[in-house]
């Protein structure tokens, strides 16, 4: 008895979505295919989008540059410690020499 109600609930459903889809395809057609709802955005949402782009953009740039002397300082203090062992060497082989 429930496996008769429920197989009727279901079929009742998909009659009613197959019905609302009928009733839709033609609308759905008229609309255009490249995404645009064919309203025009106000020139208050272009400037934002704009703007948000742009911050996007610097940001983008920004985490590269940051990226970039990072690494650059990573070098040089690597440069500077070998440096330092060199001039270790030499004040410690001055000193044995005297």
């Amino acid at each position: 008895m429930i496996e008769l109600i429920f197989f009727i609930i279901f079929v009742l459903s998909f009659v009613g979505i197959l019905y609302i889809l009928i009733k839709k395809i033609p609308v759905l057609n008229t609309m255009p295919q490249n995404g645009n709802a064919g309203i025009r955005e106000h020139h208050y949402v272009q400037d934002i989008e704009r703007k948000i782009k742009e911050i996007i953009k610097n940001f983008e740039k920004q985490n590269f540059l940051h990226k970039f002397l990072s690494f650059a300082k990573v070098m040089i203090l690597r440069l500077e410690i070998r440096i330092d062992k060199l001039l270790h060497k030499v004040r410690k082989k001055a000193q044995e020499k005297k």
